[in-house]
Order: structure tokens, then C-alpha cells, then sequence
């Protein structure tokens, strides 16, 4: 199987190591990077390019979607965070799926 190139972003460091976690069972997925800002994912992108990117919408400075709205090409992305309301505009951004914080491995598999 192809292996599938993910980066996580998202300023809590707890949510990094949930989302690895559950990565672990995946053979085919491999992190390409961990950001806590849209700054640092923003440069990561001018240079590389991942298949997926775990996406926190609730950040400083740059929000989630505004990252994405900055990337010409960005790669499937699956919203992780505990803010509902954010859902459709989401799904308008073209997102895969959207995840609510805490989501357990049965609904990330899912995703």
C-alpha cells in the first residue's frame, strides 16, 4: 500500500500525541511534521507537500482555515477540533471529514 504523508497542526500538544497515536496503527500513514502554529505549517508547504494534513481550526495568530485558504494546493485535510460550529464552513473549504474533540480511535478510523 502507498504510504500516505500527514503533517499535524494544531497548538495543543496533547492533541499531537493522540492523533500519532492513533497514526501508530496505520502502517501506511508516516508524519511528514508536527506544527503548533499556521506560520510554521505555512513555511513547511512553501518547500514540501503531505497527502494529509490534521487540521485545528482554534489557533493564534492564523487560524486553521485560514492556512488552508493560503495554500494553492493544499492536501486532504480532516478538521480536528472541539468546536462544532465551524462544521459547515468546513465542508465549503472542501475538508474530507471533521472531527469533534475528544473523538475516540473507532471514529478516526472512520475519518
Amino acid at each position: 500500500m502507498e504510504q500516505l504523508r500527514y503533517v499535524i497542526l494544531d497548538d495543543e500538544p496533547i492533541a499531537h500525541r493522540i492523533i500519532e497515536g492513533y497514526c501508530e496503527n496505520f502502517s501506511f500513514l508516516s508524519k511528514a511534521g508536527n506544527f503548533y502554529n499556521g506560520f510554521e505549517a505555512l513555511e513547511f508547504f512553501r518547500t514540501s507537500k503531505a497527502d494529509l494534513i490534521f487540521l485545528d481550526i482554534n489557533m493564534p495568530k492564523l487560524t486553521g482555515f485560514e492556512l488552508l485558504k493560503l495554500l494553492p494546493h493544499p492536501p486532504k485535510v480532516i478538521v480536528t477540533s472541539a468546536h462544532q460550529e465551524f462544521a459547515l464552513q468546513g465542508y465549503e473549504l472542501d475538508i474530507s471529514d471533521y472531527l469533534l474533540k475528544p473523538f475516540s480511535l473507532d471514529r478516526f478510523i472512520k475519518a
